[in-house]
């Protein structure tokens, strides 16, 4: 379904359709445990979007305009895939003029790779799109979806107090109480309210009694407008090594295929093995063009190619250094660049430069 035919759904507030002075915000439901609620066998289906003011009676209460709009089938975020970032993109990009502010309902366990890539398909994004969720459904008891996503309305509606500008102009996800960098999440946490952290970065923003907001960490407005992009590569793939990983794991994942992208997860600082075949599966790779791009298994810290013998091969075989981004960063970033059909050396450049402030500078 395009996604001009997509409906709207007022939900009431306390502001008035009326006031133009007060923010309006698109909550996007894609899926997810946030939008389940409990039937009467106690079970978790699929809530009826038009509820949501029903279930969560503190909207109401929100100085906010707030419209709703649900995919035409919304999924597990187990089954996400990248057409379904793009689609999620073109909501945005057909909405951007309506709206101050956007806020995403995803499921939490691959909401780090929605967040991260869109990150990179919304180039020049002068507005807050907010992912949150919940660890527990909006119809349960102890539900922690409430206070996400009326906090990811608030920072979606948030401007600098003086000069009333867009406070979070990027992609961000809030969970629990903090705001992290779409390029900088990662789930850490299955059972537990804090599901996810900011990855060798500071939070953008912190919930507690007031909001908190860190506005040297947050991107500036971007100086051109709104870009969508349409084209991802898919042909990526993600090798994590291990103790006693075999030339047979590495030839077959590396020899996909139509496998355009790969990212090495690598010990420490960027280490892997030195064996001859290792070396030789990875140099074969590259003559057949495949793009490496090199991330450490280490959930802090960076890759620093050539420190230890293990690494120093990595250069001359053309393999980027991934520097401090997390391996969700790094495959949505690998999608885009490749997707983007450039030559060899601007591919090697974006690779290594930092896009959406996936690297620290």
């Amino acid at each position: 379904m395009p996604a001009a035919n997509l409906p709207l759904l007022s939900l009431p507030t306390r502001a008035d359709s009326a006031d133009a002075a007060a923010p309006r915000l698109l909550i996007i439901y894609t899926g997810g445990t946030v939008g389940m609620a409990v039937n009467g066998s106690g079970e978790l289906v699929p809530m009826q979007l038009g509820r949501l003011d029903r279930s969560m009676p503190e909207l109401a209460r929100l100085p906010f305009r707030l419209s709703l709009l649900s995919l035409p089938a919304p999924i597990d975020s187990s089954n996400v895939t990248p057409a379904d970032w793009l689609f999620l993109a073109q909501l945005i990009g057909q909405h951007y003029a309506d709206f101050e502010g956007f806020v995403v309902l995803h499921g939490t366990d691959t909401m780090a790779y929605s967040a991260a890539a869109l990150s990179y398909v919304l180039e020049h994004l002068g507005k807050p799109v907010v992912f949150t969720g919940a660890q527990v459904p909006v119809g349960a008891s102890r539900s922690d979806a409430q206070r996400n996503l009326i906090t990811a309305l608030e920072i979606a509606a948030a401007c600098h107090p003086r000069a009333r500008t867009v406070r979070v102009p990027e992609v961000c996800v809030f969970f629990n109480d903090i705001l992290i960098r779409g390029t900088r999440a990662k789930k850490v946490e299955s059972q537990q309210f804090a599901a996810f952290k900011s990855e060798n970065y500071p939070p953008l923003a912190r919930a507690g009694i007031s909001l908190d907001f860190d506005d040297k960490s947050i991107r500036l407005l971007p100086g051109a407008p709104l870009k969508v992009h349409t084209t991802l590569e898919t042909g990526v793939a993600v090798l994590r090594l291990f103790p006693g990983i075999t030339e047979a794991v590495v030839g077959a994942t590396l020899g996909i295929a139509g496998l355009r992208g790969c990212v090495l997860e690598t010990y420490g600082s960027g280490n892997a093995p030195t064996a001859p075949w290792f070396l030789r599966c990875l140099a074969e790779a590259r003559q057949r063009g495949v793009w490496l791009l090199n991330v450490s298994q280490c959930e802090e810290g960076r890759v620093v190619q050539g420190k230890y013998e293990t690494s120093a091969r990595f250069a001359e075989l053309g393999i980027v250094g991934g520097d401090d981004i997390t391996t969700e960063a790094a495959v949505t970033k690998l999608m885009f660049v490749l997707g983007l059909g450039l030559g060899e050396q601007p591919t090697r450049e974006l690779l290594m430069q930092s896009l959406r402030g996936e690297i620290t500078s």
